[in-house]
């Protein structure tokens, strides 16, 4: 059993108290940035479509078919968040009107987010019909105790409505147990595996994201946010949600001390916990998983004709063996796609906050047989680690580090420039006033003779070592052939890239860009020890 303290802030005043101020919304600036190369591409006309793109993309679709589920809808089912402050008053107004079910799969709720547990709290005390969920990760959602933490602002739900209406669950890697967990410190425990996945599902709708749930995410963390308004997915996400949730430690609170709470490991999981025999609980995990994230039998056949598909896409790599995952599998078989003649004339965009891409995918960005590749990642001063104490402060030089050597890879590679360029993106310097982080992560693919995309990768992933072996994630693949839809993706792509500067090599040859030798020993040990970035 794990214990921990519990705040019930609306019980009594506490130094967690009620915040009742309203977040200002923040507007993204189009001013430019110093320390960039103003260097732009040419820019790309569209490509005339032909019948062979569009044979290719029916192929395309045709694999992920006999890979993963799929669900038919209509472009107008799907909405296009912008902003964290959008996300943010979204989220709370669709949670206030719910009316049967919430469930928020996320890696953690932030300690001090009252106004957002306040939000639920209305919703439950106005529907008596309404049920909550929640899942998180147990190290993440665990890592202030004793003091508040996530766990303790979320126990005090169920001790106002009861265990029947809130459950509160936080997973466990089983990659961290023994010896290995009681000497690692909480700051870094995180990078032996998570519980990943963001997916917040209201009544019928659900958003797929890559935003955690907390104040940054809600104000000045860039990411991207779809919200997918049919029952059938909701559904299957919440299958999802519950299938680990099965796997995974309940939070309860403490029946004598009211400031504590426990992770109980119920017997109806029906599997030891991780702690206690993890090999266990892999296999009854993964015999639970498996048949959720494989192509279903009968495929949704919506009732009128659909213009859009989407592929749910899980990597469920520490649960699974064997690994069955469908996210890695689909973005391998998309870019592969991509260095077809078929494709020779397309575009693509990919962004990830933190680059660190595996090496399998950064092969096949450069084989692209494309017109035009860009990617975006955050600028070292619009790193979540930038100005953090301790080895964690290392994190924004050891990804500017692996962004250089992805720049020397395009260029020995020839394609620099016209063909593929790397852009950072800033807005301000983190932990400076009106400083933003980015946090967005995804693929946008253009068919020739389209002005827009048609494809778009979204969801939790940051394509990196630890997204395929250690950590839970969720994404979706959408493919339209709706124009309005397209242009809603070309606009996203846009908006992220407005603040986006293209980097050169020289760029890291600048005293602020060199890394230390510490940086890189630090980063051989972190692979040493079986953790990753």
């Amino acid at each position: 059993m794990i214990i921990g303290r519990c705040a019930r802030c609306w019980k009594r005043p506490s130094r967690n108290t009620w915040s009742t101020t309203r977040r200002r919304p923040i507007q993204l600036s189009l001013s430019r940035r110093h320390g960039y190369s103003t260097s732009t591409a040419t820019p790309i006309p569209p490509a005339p479509q032909s019948p062979s793109s569009l044979s290719a993309l029916a192929s395309l679709k045709d694999e992920l078919d006999r890979s993963s589920p799929r669900f038919d809808l209509q472009a107008s089912q799907i909405e296009i968040l912008q902003s964290p402050t959008e996300f943010y008053e979204t989220l709370k107004a669709k949670i206030l009107n719910a009316r049967t079910r919430i469930y928020l799969t996320t890696l953690y709720i932030g300690k001090t987010e009252h106004e957002l547990i306040s939000t639920i709290r209305q919703a439950l005390l106005k529907n008596p019909n309404l049920k909550v969920s929640f899942l998180t990760d147990a190290l993440r959602g665990t890592r202030e105790s004793p003091e508040p933490s996530c766990a303790s602002l979320l126990a005090g739900l169920v001790v106002e409505f009861g265990d029947d209406r809130v459950e509160v669950r936080m997973y466990h890697t089983p990659n961290l147990t023994g010896i290995r967990k009681k000497i690692i410190p909480k700051r870094i425990n995180e990078g032996w595996g998570l519980q990943h996945m963001k997916l917040y599902g209201i009544d019928d709708e659900v958003i797929i994201s890559g935003a955690n749930l907390s104040s940054d995410y809600f104000t000045n963390r860039q990411d991207r946010y779809h919200i997918i308004a049919s029952q059938e997915m909701t559904d299957y996400f919440a299958n999802i949600h519950d299938a680990v949730s099965r796997f995974s430690y309940i939070v309860q609170p403490d029946q004598d001390d009211t400031t504590a709470y426990h992770l109980h490991w119920p017997e109806s999981n029906g599997a030891p916990s991780p702690l206690d025999n993890p090999s266990v609980f892999i296999d009854r995990a993964g015999a639970t998983l498996n048949p959720l994230i494989k192509p279903q039998a009968t495929q949704s056949t919506p009732k009128t004709k659909h213009d859009t598909t989407i592929y749910p896409l899980a990597q469920l790599t520490p649960l699974l063996r064997p690994d069955t995952s469908t996210e890695y599998p689909a973005l391998l078989t998309l870019l592969r796609h991509l260095s077809t003649p078929h494709f020779s004339h397309s575009k693509w965009t990919f962004t990830a906050g933190y680059f660190n891409i595996r090496p399998e995918l950064q092969s096949l960005l450069l084989s692209s047989n494309c017109r035009h590749g860009v990617v975006v990642t955050a600028s070292p001063w619009a790193n979540g680690f930038y100005g953090s104490k301790g080895i964690s402060g290392l994190l924004p030089a050891a990804y500017s580090l692996l962004s250089r050597r992805f720049l020397e890879s395009v260029h020995r590679a020839g394609k620099a420039g016209q063909h593929i360029e790397m852009k950072e993106w800033r807005h301000g310097t983190v932990g400076e006033p009106g400083g933003w982080t980015y946090h967005a992560k995804g693929l946008w693919v253009t068919l020739p003779g389209d002005e827009h995309p048609c494809m778009t990768l979204v969801g939790s992933s940051n394509y990196t070592k630890r997204s395929y072996a250690l950590d839970l994630e969720m994404n979706v693949l959408i493919v339209t052939e709706d124009e309005g839809l397209k242009k809603r993706l070309g606009e996203e792509q846009d908006l992220l890239q407005r603040e986006a500067r293209r980097v050169e090599l020289d760029d890291f040859m600048t005293p602020e860009r060199r890394v230390g030798i510490h940086v890189r020993i630090a980063m051989w040990i972190v692979g040493l020890v079986g953790a990753a970035l």
